[in-house]
């Protein structure tokens, strides 16, 4: 890509990103990304990224990739608390930049979209090692509770993980930290040991499931997904 082109991608990259995170995925204008990146051309997203939603996923999966040199696949499924911080840490550690507060408060609007209910990760997981992460987080929750229940607490992780995050950017200034909030280390493994003590907790007896998981058989798809 010539050198021109390449830093007015750049710039779109930054400037959806800001809008999509400060205005909303949904609500964001096009004509207000294309002029925060100083662009003329009310085509350019079209150009650079084929749409509005390709631009959404570029941004995606610009801080999926930005993540994954943190991330090690090196897992035990019976440590559910080092499983948990696997997850957790790399994605927190975007609290520290301006690019990755605003992934973190992209990733909340998108939440539901993770396709762990009905195992169908959005493509920007495909053959990723966060996507490696969270087949063995549903295989060490589901050594301990039954599917239906596993699947829908790692939803609601992912859920409670991403709206945590973003909260937190909006209480972090850049270099600096509020008084009145633990310190990053301190706020990261609280919110792992919270995790982690959610995804352990008993069946409820009103979900009319056994306590005990079912046996089964998960097999990795070519794509990172869970088949059967």
């Amino acid at each position: 890509m010539p050198k021109d082109a390449t830093a007015t991608r750049e710039r779109l990259l930054r400037a959806g990103a800001h809008h999509f995170a400060a205005d909303g995925i949904d609500a964001a204008r096009t004509r207000d990304i294309i002029a925060t990146a100083g662009q003329g051309n009310d085509s350019a997203i079209t150009y650079h990224f084929g749409s509005r939603a390709g631009l959404l996923e570029a941004i995606l999966r610009a801080g999926v990739a930005r993540m994954e040199p943190a991330r090690t696949t090196a897992l035990d499924p019976a440590d559910l608390h080092a499983t948990v911080a696997a997850i957790v840490h790399p994605t927190a550690a975007e609290l520290r930049t301006f690019e990755g507060r605003d992934f973190l408060r992209i990733t909340a609007q998108l939440a539901g979209r993770a396709g762990i209910r009905d195992h169908r990760p959005p493509p920007v997981l495909h053959g990723t090692r966060l996507n490696h992460q969270l087949h063995t987080l549903e295989t060490a929750c589901r050594a301990r509770l039954p599917e239906p229940l596993a699947l829908e607490r790692i939803a609601m992780f992912i859920a409670f993980l991403t709206a945590a995050l973003a909260d937190r950017t909006g209480r972090t200034r850049p270099g600096t930290e509020e008084s009145s909030l633990l310190d990053h280390d301190a706020f990261v493994a609280d919110l792992t040991a919270m995790l982690t003590a959610a995804l352990q907790a008993p069946a409820p007896a009103a979900t009319g499931l056994p306590n005990h998981p079912q046996p089964h058989t998960v097999k990795t798809s070519p794509r990172g997904g869970a088949v059967r």
